[in-house]
């Protein structure tokens, strides 16, 4: 028998991974974790060695005997881990800056894990995380895969449907988020009320009912959400733009925060083009933050997570990765909201679909709980989107240019016609070295003489990013 866990986590150089390192040692208990392994690439080198460093600190701190191991070596990281966690952006924050420039230089909206920055984000990570895939079927054929690596909804699907891995988890801070933030504003705690999520990743809906009494109190939050004077609980990244009173009023269901760029795409658009003209798009002002934050950790007197962290967004992520870490380990069947296959939870999607849904996690991994059909207003929506999705993941794996075009036709928030193909052909370009797959078309593209117009895209592929 093992002498304790072993944990592998795969972008350990991230700026997340204090916040990591500090659910891990809360749930001690019931985690017996002997060593964690943090991998990442050559670039990230620096920053393994920062946060890595900072991690054995805590750990140090923490009283508990776990040996931190910092690692370029994936293989080496994997080999016999019990659970692996994946938080890697391929191409580091510069990817994400020209994810979000070039759509704004389009007069699109650039955005992380929405239209095509986040489509382009899938493309560059899905074939990464099949490759991580097979190295698991090898080297640790009984881990549980936990992902939080955005778009989270499409890289687990991938995981599922083109890796052939079941024993995965999708994770995001969003459900979480509203969970911590809402009961406040009824004047209830968290265990007075149930949850109940439906969707996909970052384009899903919730009802809440008085766990004593049954009633539903969806509308009360509502109400309490579009008053002015109460904190919705939106997280750091999304402009508070409120929601019509009347569509939710229809709606019967609380949409998460990223439905403002679909329910409120021109507010969203407007807000994001100020950013893009003035102080820079949020990719580049969260890369002010982690510098600042890489200052902090640098400090060897510190030895616990920095309240700064929270400036970074992406906050609770993981508190639910090491929750659900322990509850798959302690078969404890708890309820938590993760992207897993549907099999009939949401009845208007099909069985195989990988969904967010409200599931109890346990030792078998995660059983979603059935939310039932969905009413036109959020079923039409949802069906789009998620075969909008199918597509970009297809063209992930099999680099069929094709396939898309047709996820941009359907993508709301990139509008078909020549602006949007020369928005994508500019993607495809500086990404190319994140994109083998499409080489071909990048080569035709390059032999033609396209280049991306925004001068800050053009300056970063000057110096090789």
């Amino acid at each position: 028998m093992k002498d304790g866990l072993k944990i592998c986590t795969i972008g350990g150089g991230s700026s997340y991974t204090p916040e990591l390192m500090n659910g891990f040692i809360k749930r001690y208990d019931r985690l017996p974790i002997k060593e964690i392994w943090l991998v990442d690439v050559e670039r990230g080198r620096e920053k393994l060695q920062i946060v890595g460093a900072l991690a054995q600190r805590m750990w140090d701190k923490s009283g508990h005997d776990v040996k931190v191991h910092l690692t370029l070596d994936r293989r080496e990281a994997l080999k016999d881990a019990d659970f692996v966690t994946t938080q890697f952006r391929v191409g580091l924050l510069e990817a994400r800056i020209k994810d979000e420039r070039i759509p704004f230089s389009h007069g699109m909206l650039g955005q992380e894990t929405n239209g095509a920055g986040g489509m382009f984000k899938a493309l560059r990570t899905i074939p990464v995380i099949l490759d991580i895939v097979e190295e698991m079927k090898e080297l640790c054929p009984n881990a549980w895969l936990v992902n939080f690596t955005n778009p989270s909804g499409m890289v687990t699907e991938s995981i599922i449907r083109y890796g052939k891995w079941d024993r995965c988890i999708g994770l995001c801070n969003v459900p979480i988020g509203a969970m911590l933030s809402e009961p406040k504003l009824i004047d209830k705690e968290l265990d007075d009320l149930v949850y109940r999520f439906a969707g996909i990743d970052h384009f899903h809906w919730h009802r809440v009912f008085d766990a004593a009494t049954g009633r539903e109190v969806t509308m009360d939050i509502i109400d309490a959400m579009l008053d002015p004077e109460k904190d919705s609980g939106i997280p750091a990244n999304i402009h508070n733009v409120p929601f019509a009173r009347e569509q939710l009023e229809h709606l019967k269901m609380i949409p998460c925060g990223y439905h403002r760029y679909y329910y409120l795409q021109g507010d969203m658009l407007e807000d994001g083009l100020k950013d893009f003209n003035g102080e820079g798009t949020r990719a580049e002002q969260v890369k002010g933050v982690e510098d600042e934050l890489f200052e902090l950790y640098k400090d060897p007197n510190l030895a616990e997570m920095p309240e700064q962290l929270s400036k970074r967004g992406g906050a609770h992520y993981s508190d639910v990765a090491t929750e659900s870490i322990a509850a798959i380990y302690n078969n404890a069947n708890e309820h938590i909201v993760c992207s897993t296959l549907n099999n009939g939870a949401i009845p208007d999607l099909p069985p195989s679909a990988v969904v967010q849904v409200s599931s109890f996690v346990g030792g078998a991994g995660a059983q979603p709980v059935a939310f039932g059909p969905m009413a036109p207003a959020a079923r039409g929506y949802l069906q789009l989107m998620w075969n909008m999705q199918l597509l970009v993941e297809e063209a992930a794996v099999t680099g069929d240019y094709g396939a898309l075009l047709n996820a941009v036709a359907l993508n709301p928030q990139t509008p078909g016609g020549a602006e949007a193909q020369r928005c994508i052909d500019e993607l495809l370009v500086a990404h190319e070295q994140y994109l083998p797959q499409f080489a071909a078309k990048i080569a035709e593209l390059k032999a033609a003489g396209l280049e991306p117009k925004d001068p800050v895209v053009r300056d970063l592929l000057a110096k090789g990013l």
